[in-house]
Order: structure tokens, then sequence, then C-alpha cells
């Protein structure tokens, strides 16, 4: 049961960081993407919260990656359609979301040099250089997307939304 468990987990946090890099995309050409953000959103929180549900005893690095997601998330779920990226809820949806999607693939390279032998065989105990230099080139990606993203996400002009909302009378 485990196993098809891990399976599972390990399909939702692919697929989550692969809608993720659309949704980015998305950011990046000032195109909010509904259906993609929704998807991205929600396996993303799937595998946070299924990152909890394997058996542990105490709390380990991954638990804070997890929680440090799972609160970054809410916000940018709260920014994107509570607020309606309204004002400054534009770019915390943005800087949200790509933290977030940083988190999963930081995980995703610490995954792929656990499991892959060719990459475990390079850095056995992930303090290698190889180690360092995929984490450093994914960090300061992440900080040009981020930044990319939040200069050319717009924000949704609230007085248009309330102008265009009935009024109920």
């Amino acid at each position: 049961m485990l196993k098809l468990f891990t399976q599972f987990h390990v399909a939702i946090s692919l697929l989550g960081i692969a809608s993720g890099f659309v949704v980015v995309f998305g950011m990046l050409t000032g195109d909010p993407l509904d259906g993609w953000t929704a998807f991205f959103l929600a396996t993303t929180i799937a595998t946070s919260v299924t990152g909890f549900m394997f058996p542990f005893k105490k709390l380990l690095p991954s638990h804070i990656f997890g929680i440090i997601s799972l609160v970054l998330l809410g916000l940018a779920v709260y920014a994107r359609y509570a607020a309606h990226l309204a004002g400054s809820f534009a770019w915390i949806y943005v800087v949200c979301a790509v933290i977030a999607q940083y988190l999963n693939f930081f995980v995703l390279i610490v995954q792929s040099f656990q499991k892959i032998p060719a990459l475990n065989k390079l850095a056995p105990t992930q303090t290698e250089t190889p180690f360092k230099i995929a984490q450093g080139v994914a960090l300061l990606a992440f900080i040009g997307l981020g930044i990319g993203a939040t200069n050319a996400f717009p924000a949704e002009d609230v007085s248009k939304t309330v102008a265009s909302e009935p009024s109920g009378h």
C-alpha cells in the first residue's frame, strides 16, 4: 500500500511541477491561464498534504518545506481567488506561487540525486559540488523567473471589476 501511495504522491508532484512551469510561463506573458493555475495550485497543495501522510517519527526538513509550501499556497489561493489579484495581491500571488514551484523543484532535485544512480554517484551525500551547482542554478533561475513574472503579471483593476459587477438593483 505504501508503494502505491508513494507512486501517487510522485505522480501528483510531477504534475504540479509540470503545470507550475506552464503557469509561470503564463505569468511571464501576462496570461493568468485560469485552468492551468487551478490545476497547478490543486496538485501542488495535494503534493504537500500527501507528504505528511507518510509514516514518520520526527519532524524532518521535508515537513518544514511542506509547511512553508502550504502557507505560501494558501496566500496564493487567497490572492488569486478571494482578492482577485487586486492591487498588491497580484505580486503576492506571483511571488507565493513561484516560491512554491521552486520548493517543489528543489525537492525534485534532491530526489533525483537520491534515486537516479548516475546523479547519486556524483553526489551521494548531497554535499558535493554537482548537487550544490544544480541547486544554485535552480535558485538563480527561479529568482529570475520570479522577478520577470512579478514585473509582467498584471494586477486586476479593482475599479473595473467593481464597475462591471451587477449592483443587485
